[in-house]
């Protein structure tokens, strides 16, 4: 369990801190993180999807599809529908990290998150 990583996504205007609206993003910064390490994996690009009062169904589409390998993006902020979108294809949208640096932001995301199914699987072996 402790190899486990995480690929995450960050909408980030900068590569520093996760200060980008999801639906602002014209690229996503992929990570791999594990316990320890937070490694930058790439850069996808993507048409942004909010315009104004309305979105870009053929933006969400493509957003979908490139992050949809990602356990969670992070971002500054996310409406509730792009929000759906994202829990109904099994990614999380963490917004709880807003105007952080993005590697300790991830770091203790990861660290959390690995605590946490550590513990269930502790327990599930107990069963």
């Amino acid at each position: 369990m402790t190899n486990l990583k995480l690929k995450l996504a960050v909408a980030s205007k900068d590569g520093i801190s996760i200060n980008e609206h999801f639906g602002h993003a014209k690229a996503f910064y992929i990570y791999s993180v594990g316990k320890d390490q937070c490694l930058l994996l790439e850069q996808r690009q993507v048409e942004h999807y909010c315009h104004g009062n309305q979105g870009s169904k053929s933006a969400m589409a493509m957003i979908l599809e490139t992050i949809g390998d990602c356990h969670a993006v992070f971002i500054a902020k996310i409406g509730d529908g792009p929000a759906d979108k994202l829990t109904a294809i099994g990614v999380n949208a963490e917004s709880d990290y807003a105007y952080e640096a993005i590697d300790e932001s991830l770091l203790k995301y990861a660290s959390q998150w690995l605590a946490i199914n550590r513990l269930t699987a502790t327990a599930t072996k107990g069963e």
